[in-house]
């Protein structure tokens, strides 16, 4: 592969026949069909055996299993992705997050499969193993549907967050016949070491210009603590959005809001020196 290509770049749009390729290369893994193994070397330097063992495949969407990824995972720790197969190679977790595009800067809506890729990789393996407390069995994100609305934040050639919306109309689950009534900012994320540099409130601001024709928005419940500094920030800034801007339960019917104006003036009278360190939220249900 060319020097500074990326995945995301160069994948063609067709879930069906990367999976197919994955699967006909884990097979010739299983058979062993070489005497030695081929070793992948991370950047740590430490050496992976390319052997059946240590690859599985992850679904990428809940709602369609078939389209599937192959990864590589850390033999000491099976629950850390290392790497993942694409375009007939192996590409380390982060390289699989880069980009050599200049045009993917700042936030981008996912369109591509290989943007959905992306997407997966941000919140399964960087956020769900890597970059969230382990041991907060309330604080992580379930797969995205393929069909939900996401954008991904991409600075100097790399996806460092991503926010995703329930769109207006569209089903609040599986097994149910309700629709939102409200266009809802849903996940987000953003890489450690992009934190506090304001990119939280850049995504919430990106979301409530997207739907500026909707008389409300909303944001799911629940909003934790760092997350209601993020609003104060914002409402007190953008004080037109105060009456627009609501913590809601799907599907978003009136008795299911309430003000987050209200609440983040409620919180800061309680706490009005607290300064809380980013973490994603609310949570996927």
């Amino acid at each position: 592969m060319a020097a500074g290509v990326y995945p995301v770049d160069i994948l063609e749009d067709d879930p069906a026949g990367h999976g197919e390729a994955a699967l006909a290369y884990y097979a010739a893994l299983r058979e062993g069909a070489r005497s030695s193994p081929e070793v992948f070397s991370l950047p740590t330097g430490e050496k992976v055996k390319l052997e059946a063992s240590s690859a599985c495949f992850c679904a990428v969407y809940p709602d369609a299993p078939q389209h599937k990824i192959l990864v590589l995972v850390n033999p000491q720790d099976t629950k850390t992705v290392v790497a993942v197969y694409m375009k007939e190679s192996w590409w380390a977790t982060e390289d699989a997050l880069r980009t050599s595009d200049p045009a993917r800067e700042g936030l981008m809506k996912v369109q591509s499969f290989g943007e959905r890729i992306v997407l997966f990789l941000l919140n399964v393996v960087i956020f769900g193993r890597l970059e969230r407390n382990l041991d907060d069995d309330h604080m992580f994100f379930l797969p995205h549907s393929g069909k939900e609305e996401a954008k991904i934040l991409w600075r100097d050639g790399a996806a460092v967050g991503f926010y995703t919306t329930k769109a207006k109309g569209s089903l609040c689950g599986d097994g149910t016949g309700a629709c939102y009534l409200l266009p809802v900012f849903d996940t987000v994320f953003v890489r450690r070491r992009y934190r506090r540099q304001g990119l939280g409130l850049a995504m919430l601001r990106d979301f409530c210009e997207t739907f500026r024709e909707d008389e409300a928005l909303g944001v799911s419940w629940p909003i934790s603590a760092a997350m209601y500094q993020v609003c104060r920030k914002f409402l007190a800034a953008h004080p037109e959005e105060r009456g627009r801007l609501w913590e809601v339960e799907p599907p978003g019917a009136w008795g299911q809001r309430g003000s987050i104006w209200l609440k983040v003036q409620l919180q800061h009278s309680r706490h009005p020196d607290c300064e809380l360190g980013w973490r994603p939220c609310p949570l996927v249900w």
